[in-house]
């Protein structure tokens, strides 16, 4: 593992340590505003920017978002998501500590993966670095096209069937996906510097859809669902359509364990079970 490895990865845990915080306060401050709306934008906006507990949840947020873009800018997309998608079992034992409640079966267990992923991932790498791909511009843009359209299937036919935070949650988590593949696009500079607007796009959306989740639902219900679509969908990503290599042998099969454990901790972590008791 390189030094410029090894600094991503200390960048890539500070970002979702401090991301899956701002989370908890922003929930906290959106479940008691009033009402917000996607058809009065404008009055929803000034009601987020008036509580000034929200504002700060938004700046941890955006913090992490910095933290983020760094460690991508120093390592593959693959890796640096793996890490994050570690930071769900912060979100999970916090929002437990503020509930005073103890964690349930399935969050422990989807804890212990997630864990169990992120040592996974640290010892494959002393089997390869932890460099990055270029990929395609087509498939990408096809990548990033199916994940908005599939955003837009679930708000328009899933609020029924899955409640309005579920259906939140997993549209906010696609447009999330969508905002952290254009971040990396755009860290490789050159005409890549164009995914900038996927990338605002992404995450405008990504928050909104958030914000209005979370006066529907637990923190972890709806951002923990969120998360989990945030950080499979750039790892598959990842070596889908930018040619992210994967280490041969033992260390390759460690890798794709890491990057299946901490998606399975995440699915238990957002598990309909759980979200009964968030």
């Amino acid at each position: 593992m390189t030094i410029t490895t090894a600094v991503a990865i200390v960048l890539a845990v500070l970002s979702t340590t401090i991301t899956n915080l701002a989370y908890l306060r922003e929930h906290e401050a959106a479940a008691a505003l009033p009402v917000l709306s996607m058809r009065r934008p404008l009055h929803s906006l000034q009601l987020l920017l008036g509580d000034r507990s929200w504002l700060l949840g938004f700046v941890m947020e955006s913090s992490g978002f910095l933290l983020y873009a760094a460690a991508l800018a120093l390592a593959s997309l693959s890796l640096v998501q793996s890490i994050n998608a570690g930071g769900i079992g912060v979100l999970a034992y916090v929002s437990a500590r503020m509930g005073r409640r103890q964690l349930g079966r399935r969050e422990l267990g989807g804890v212990i993966l997630s864990v169990l992923g992120l040592l996974a991932l640290a010892v494959s790498l002393v089997g390869g670095s932890g460099a990055g791909g270029r990929g395609s511009t087509a498939p990408i843009l096809l990548w990033l096209g199916a994940s908005g359209a599939a955003a837009l299937l679930v708000l328009l036919v899933g609020r029924a069937a899955l409640g309005a935070a579920v259906a939140a949650g997993i549209a906010g988590g696609l447009f999330f996906s969508i905002g952290d593949i254009s971040t990396k696009l755009v860290t490789e500079g050159g005409v890549r510097i164009g995914f900038l607007l996927t990338l605002v796009l992404g995450y405008l959306l990504g928050t909104v859809l958030l914000q209005l989740g979370y006066q529907a639902g637990g923190a972890l219900t709806v951002a923990g669902v969120a998360t989990l679509l945030t950080n499979a969908l750039p790892i598959a990503a990842g070596t889908v359509v930018l040619d992210e290599p994967v280490p041969s042998g033992a260390y390759g099969g460690l890798r794709i364990f890491a990057f299946a454990a901490v998606t399975a901790g995440g699915v238990l972590l957002a598990s309909p079970e759980d979200q009964a008791a968030t």
